[in-house]
């Protein structure tokens, strides 16, 4: 009798997109449609206890299709992309040899990336060239910064967006702690430690459509009892300066809640704010030619790559 062979590595299928770009709703569709288990790809959904402000799946959502890496540690521990590429590695072959199809789905590019092609064993960091790189980013501007990134390592300020902080200064730092530009360190890796195949599809719209579901989503956030959440949080003793708590949303009602910002402003500045962050993942995101964009409502042109690819790689 003629035996199948088994796939020479797990297919996994990625959507991912900006922030209210409807991955939720659509990766559970296509999850139930192909025997899919969600594994989370989102840095702050890790958290337990901060479930509005992260858009967390609701109770329904999981149950309708299992999800991974999500309420997996405190707000006050130690999570990096490394530690989420070994655990979603993990589940992956996990959910690999029970035969069902792992889907990636979130927002955090990096995450992403550290999954499916790994990180290169030279990640160097100083806290203290950081906090100068910050202060230099604030007094003189990002800009400036992008221009000195160019000079010393032109190929990868070409990859990064000038408005790209966070990027733009983790290749600084890696310049001066190595010597090394952060496009040499790539091009030794090579980011070609593929252990799956991979297809990978990215929601985008409209851009107004995309910022009026940002603010109609923090609307939903504030009226489902977001500024309650936060106060738990404080009176649960997390400090206001916690990496998890700085992030967005929850850095803006501590703001408020300790008397820094009236209401007004707040709503305000959170909305701005995720929209800014919206850009920057689109940025990111963008910069991979691999993806597959499509409207998030397009979901039979999905279903049917997804299909193909599956098959295809099925012997």
């Amino acid at each position: 009798m003629m035996m199948l062979s088994t796939p020479s590595k797990p297919t996994i299928i990625v959507i991912c997109g900006p922030t209210a770009s409807g991955k939720t709703a659509a990766a559970i569709n296509l999850a139930r449609a192909f025997r899919g288990e969600i594994i989370g790809a989102d840095s702050m959904q890790i958290y337990r206890y901060m479930d509005i402000g992260t858009a967390k799946p609701t109770i329904d959502e999981q149950t309708r299709v299992p999800h991974h890496m999500i309420d997996i540690i405190n707000p006050d521990e130690h999570f990096d992309a490394k530690t989420y590429a070994h655990m979603a590695r993990a589940k992956i072959m996990e959910l690999f040899s029970q035969g069902m199809n792992p889907f990636v789905v979130g927002g955090t590019g990096f995450y992403i990336k550290a999954l499916v092609h790994g990180l290169f064993a030279a990640r160097p960091s100083d806290p203290d060239l950081r906090e100068r790189l910050h202060r230099e980013a604030d007094s003189l501007g990002t800009d400036f910064l992008h221009q000195r990134l160019s000079r010393v390592d032109p190929k990868t300020a070409q990859r990064i967006h000038p408005n790209d902080t966070y990027r733009i200064i983790r290749a600084l730092e890696t310049y001066e702690l190595t010597g090394k530009r952060l496009s040499e360190h790539h091009h030794a890796h090579g980011f070609m430690d593929n252990r799956f195949k991979v297809l990978k599809l990215g929601l985008l719209m409209d851009r107004e459509q995309l910022y009026d579901r940002i603010n109609r989503r923090v609307d939903d956030m504030i009226t489902a009892g977001f500024v309650t959440e936060v106060q738990k949080l404080l009176n649960q003793g997390y400090a206001p300066d916690l990496k998890s708590m700085q992030s967005i949303g929850y850095r803006h009602l501590v703001d408020f809640i300790q008397g820094r910002h009236s209401w007004d402003e707040t709503r305000h500045t959170l909305k701005r704010d995720t929209r800014r962050y919206a850009k920057r993942q689109l940025t990111w995101f963008k910069a991979d030619p691999e993806i597959n964009w499509y409207h998030p409502e397009h979901l039979g042109d999905m279903h049917r790559v997804i299909k193909h690819f599956l098959l295809e790689n099925s012997f």
